[in-house]
């Protein structure tokens, strides 16, 4: 008969073997990005989970060199390194094999133990050969989103490339801890130390995601034309671009499109808080809000007219990520908000949603965004943007009926007939800015005399009390005026401006673009490139 001595013992060794089980496994959330429909250029950014064995997964530290030729890309690895140390810790705690790969600093490391442990995995058969550079692939990319042409440096003045290999330091920035059971290469070694321990999984983290992480044999492109189940760490990442050069947007930015274009033509991402906890990391000099944008309305085209809008006017001063709404068939498809989990990280919103009952977690996602009191921008079908009309939302999903009035502080009752090709005796929609809004910062630079909008004038009026007024309309002399874009600052919420403006002709119109843009500044509480350039060119009188 056992004692309960021995019963205990056996008990922990159990316990302990479980630990040690669930410790073997990394719990991962990728995220991808899947076409909406074929063809359409747009993009949900969706996420799953899923479970790794660490002891057959990689980490692939690519070119974190001590020194790079341009001083920018030199200062922004040394601001990742501490928290990609921190990550590397955690990884090989968890029996993840570190491998570090600092490309043609090989002389640096000859002799040690992890050059060699590299060096002496047995070179394989490969499905596809593993080059020293493995460049666009055109039969399964897009050409990339920034232009690089001039080598990348967001200096200013920008450092010279000449001799540029004699001023670098090509050892890995000593930041990073080399330990014990780490290895050390630049080459298809990696690949044959992967195969010959088993290792079917790869994280990839360093530097540059248009360059060095895309295209080194030990890197993304070529470790999926192996076979390879890669992940790209999104935060810990950076891109060979500068500001001054197309698409003209912060540095920062051009990370974010590249790893953009990564997750569509090659790999999922992930980020370090899904190791460490926390938050992700985030660069010290990137000041930028995060801003969320959500389409899902079939009749003014914002998934396309906003996107263009956001490229031209936002990328310098904002983070920016799209909520496409479905375009499947039935309830479930066509009221879907696919990746509106992104609103938890938003730092605000413009919304352009007409008619959806969402699944109620996406919902609960919207009523969370409100209730923490960020800024919302909201145009046009928005005033209607969560309730059916005249019937309750499918089964499992929710309905938002009073968000118009709740949070826009509006109070949306049909709209006038508008002067179109289809009802000529109808007359047109006359905006005009209210006279004691025009020193608004939101009507800064905007027409504030009447002038004609394609838009079919909304019945809004009253207003919340919580509202002020900065535009008003009429269809024709007879119709009662209404208000057309207004603030409101309810007491328990953010800065919210909404303006029922937003017809895809709209977009084609400066002073349209220009009251949009100013609104998002305003809600954001920020300021626009034009304000800060008038502002430092006075301060330089």
């Amino acid at each position: 008969m056992r004692t309960p001595f021995v019963l205990l013992a056996l008990l922990l060794v159990l316990l302990g073997s479980s630990i040690c089980a669930e410790e073997d496994k990394l719990r991962l959330s990728p995220r991808t990005r899947i076409e909406t429909a074929d063809g359409s250029g747009r993009y949900h950014a969706v996420t799953r989970a899923v479970e790794w064995d660490s002891s057959k997964t990689a980490a692939v530290v690519c070119d974190m060199w001590q020194k790079h030729w341009c001083a920018g890309a030199t200062r922004r690895v040394a601001d990742m390194a501490n928290r990609m140390n921190d990550v590397l810790v955690q990884l090989r705690k968890r029996g993840v094999l570190i491998i570090h790969c600092p490309s043609a600093g090989m002389k640096y490391y000859e002799g040690t133990p992890q050059r060699k442990r590299a060096q002496s995995a047995p070179p394989v058969e490969t499905k596809v050969p593993l080059e020293k550079w493995c460049s666009l692939d055109k039969s399964k990319e897009a050409a990339l989103p920034i232009d690089d042409s001039d080598g990348g440096c967001d200096c200013e003045p920008q450092c010279s490339q000449k001799d540029a290999s004699k001023r670098m330091d090509l050892h890995q920035i000593r930041t990073l801890g080399i330990e014990e059971g780490d290895a050390i290469t630049d080459s298809a070694e990696a690949y044959y130390l992967m195969v010959q321990r088993g290792i079917k999984n790869v994280i990839v983290m360093g530097v540059h995601t248009n360059m060095c992480v895309l295209g080194r044999p030990f890197s993304i492109r070529q470790m999926v034309y192996q076979g390879q189940n890669v992940l790209l760490m999104r935060d810990l990442t950076d891109t060979m671009y500068n500001s001054r050069m197309h698409p003209f947007v912060d540095h920062h930015t051009g990370t974010d499109l590249v790893v953009e274009h990564i997750e569509r033509h090659w790999v999922p991402t992930i980020s370090s808080d899904q190791i460490l906890g926390g938050k992700p990391f985030r660069f010290e000099r990137d000041r930028r809000k995060h801003l969320v944008i959500v389409m899902a309305e079939d009749e003014y085209q914002t998934h396309e007219t906003l996107p263009r809008f956001a490229r031209k006017h936002l990328g310098k001063d904002f983070r920016i990520s799209y909520v496409f709404g479905s375009e499947g068939k039935g309830p479930d498809a066509i009221h879907n908000l696919p990746g509106i989990e992104v609103l938890d990280e938003a730092d605000l919103a413009l919304f352009s949603v007409r008619r959806r009952t969402p699944p109620k977690s996406q919902m609960d996602v919207i009523r969370r965004f409100v209730a923490a009191r960020k800024p919302l921008v909201a145009i046009r079908t928005s005033s209607h943007a969560f309730a059916l009309r005249g019937a309750p939302p499918p089964e499992g999903h929710a309905s938002w009926a009073k968000f118009d009035p709740d949070v826009l502080g509006g109070n949306y009752q049909g709209h006038h007939n508008n002067k179109t090709k289809q009802n000529k005796e109808d007359p047109p929609t006359y905006v005009r800015a209210v006279a004691t809004a025009k020193s608004h910062p939101i009507l800064r630079g905007v027409n504030t005399e009447e002038f004609i909008v394609p838009s079919w004038l909304y019945k809004t009026r009253p207003l919340a009390t919580t509202t002020q007024t900065l535009i008003m309309g009429r269809a024709g002399e007879r119709q009662p005026h209404e208000p057309v874009a207004w603030t409101n600052l309810p007491p328990d919420g953010g800065r919210v401006f909404y303006t029922s403006l937003g017809h895809p002709e709209e977009f084609k119109m400066p002073d349209f673009e220009r009251l949009l843009l100013n609104g998002i500044h305003w809600a954001a509480e920020t300021s626009t490139a034009a304000a800060r350039a008038k502002t430092q060119n006075s301060e330089t009188r």
